[in-house]
């Protein structure tokens, strides 16, 4: 017997983030949007844990204990007295190493897999405990929709969203390390104000309106990411070029994302981005998407 889950990618429409705190994380007003990008987590009983992986960039993706898939499979085993002895099979469609948390949607994604196929009953609390435990990503990987998260942005509150927005994704060439990303965070930022979602933005989620979203758009991130990244500018600069309504660095980058005004446009967007030759690959996926699906 196997238990297959699908788990979203997410882009942060808006990332705020303050002073270090004394744990080494930084305070977030993180809202989170899921997109449809997706890769699928699917789990088998096994005489040991082990960990597989196919799809674009799998070869940048670890098999041993260190992946949030196998970590996850650990805690919930923990919990409930089982032995973690599962195959974890890993479909990558999210871009690894992106700053749109596909690391972290697969250890959700092994964490409901599990559930399912252990029967555990681990109620939902339970579930999002050992997803904050795993990482600051990992709630949201498991709820989906849009969310504001708070503290290190584990602490999750549901955002209404009352519409379609379209988006490309252009995957760079190389990666960025998001501990190196926040590094320069601090040093670009040394007094960083506390944390906020904007009004605006919520507003604009919450009425479907796009180009009041594409105004809105914000990642305190974004300097540190082009200061490590210059070349990460051109990218974001083709896009717009080509009809973007708005662009930013996804997460820690070095994903850039594009807000279009429709389908149409974005597919025209993603065509001049590779056509451009400044991303590796160009992405068109629209938001809200599910969290953590079982198949």
């Amino acid at each position: 017997m196997s238990v297959t889950v699908r788990v979203p990618a997410k882009v942060n429409v808006q990332l705020a983030v303050g002073a270090a705190r004394a744990d080494g994380f930084h305070d977030l007003a993180n809202v989170f949007l899921a997109v449809g990008l997706h890769d699928e987590v699917t789990v088998a009983a096994a005489d040991e844990l082990r960990v597989t992986c196919e799809g674009p960039g799998s070869d940048q993706v670890p098999l041993d204990r260190t992946n949030l898939a196998a970590r996850a499979v650990e805690l919930l085993g923990a919990r409930y007295g089982i032995a973690p002895d599962v195959h974890i099979h890993i479909a990558k469609d999210i871009p690894v190493a992106g700053g749109m948390a596909g690391g972290s949607a697969d250890g959700a994604g092994a964490l409901v897999a599990c559930d399912a196929l252990w029967g555990t009953g681990a109620s939902r609390s339970e579930l999002l405990d050992i997803c904050a435990e795993l990482g600051s990503d990992v709630p949201f990987s498991l709820v989906g929709g849009a969310a504001l998260g708070t503290g290190r942005g584990e602490k999750l509150e549901p955002v209404e969203v009352g519409g379609a927005f379209h988006w490309v994704f252009a995957v760079a060439d190389g990666g960025l390390s998001t501990p190196a990303v926040y590094r320069e965070f601090d040093r670009l930022t040394p007094v960083a104000p506390a944390p906020e979602a904007s009004p605006a933005l919520l507003a604009a989620l919450r009425d479907g309106a796009v180009e009041a979203l594409a105004a809105e758009l914000s990642n305190d991130l974004q300097p540190a990411a082009l200061s490590l990244f210059p070349s990460l500018r051109d990218t974001l600069a083709t896009g717009v070029e080509a009809g973007a309504l708005a662009s930013l660095v996804s997460g820690s980058g070095p994903t850039t994302a594009f807000l279009a005004a429709d389908a149409a446009s974005a597919r025209r967007v993603a065509d001049a981005l590779l056509a451009s030759g400044v991303c590796r690959a160009a992405r068109v996926a629209e938001s809200p998407a599910a969290g953590a699906t079982l198949l």
